[in-house]
């Protein structure tokens, strides 16, 4: 089985050191060293509010991220014009409303067809690869690559939910999404309440599953059991 790929989120890391000014945990230090632990890239998810991750914190992260460098936010234009200047490896497009707490639903590929289209054609004439944040629908898989993009992320948070009920129909509706996708030529990343209990299942039914992008589960994992730890713990479930 191929090996997942994990990006790690650092939106919570922003979001302890902006609790009390100063630059305490060191954002950047914290990115290299996750890299020097073991993950395959960085993702980060600046808000309007920049509650998190700041503006700036992208620009100084992209001239010291050495794997891959994911972006996740809403096309506004200020997020397009940052992330044109930036040109991570990735853009992750999220329908997050402006004062969204936390990305729970994805894209109606369809109602925003024409809108998708124009955006991801200028970050694609860029360069950069684009994803889709996409809820387990199959029937939404042909728009979404209508639109020109490279890649859906599966929002796992309803999988994350009923896991522990019934395992087999909470993962259900993922795999047919991702053999749909599969069939239109989408590359498949995962991302949204996946942890230490519930990761393992996704990787081993979910096919053709490229990367996951995880940041709350893991940043609170390492409280316990160290950041070098957890990130080996979350290769591990990934394959790695």
């Amino acid at each position: 089985m191929k090996k997942t790929s994990l990006s790690v989120n650092l939106n919570k890391v922003a979001l302890i050191r902006n609790a009390r000014g100063g630059n305490v945990p060191d954002l950047l230090k914290v990115a290299s060293d996750c890299e020097d632990f073991g993950a395959d890239g960085i993702t980060v998810h600046p808000r309007p509010d920049e509650r998190h991750i700041r503006y700036a914190d992208v620009y100084q992260l992209k001239n010291s991220v050495r794997t891959e460098f994911n972006i996740e936010g809403y096309p506004s234009e200020k997020f397009l014009e940052m992330v044109l200047e930036v040109r991570p490896d990735q853009c992750t497009l999220v329908p997050d409303p402006p004062g969204a707490l936390t990305s729970d639903a994805g894209w109606d590929t369809k109602a925003n067809q024409a809108f998708l289209v124009d955006v991801i054609g200028r970050l694609r004439t860029a360069g950069i690869r684009v994803s889709l944040f996409l809820d387990p629908d199959p029937g939404m898989v042909a728009s979404a690559k209508s639109t020109g993009a490279d890649r859906i992320e599966l929002y796992t948070g309803t999988y994350a939910e009923h896991y522990h009920e019934d395992p087999e129909r909470a993962i259900a509706p993922f795999i047919d999404t991702a053999k749909e996708a599969m069939s239109h030529g989408l590359g498949i990343n995962a991302g949204h309440d996946l942890n230490l209990d519930n990761l393992a299942y996704f990787v081993r039914h979910v096919p053709g599953l490229l990367e996951v992008s995880i940041g709350h589960a893991l940043i609170s994992d390492a409280l316990y059991f160290g950041l070098q730890n957890t990130i080996g713990m979350y290769q591990r479930l990934c394959g790695g």
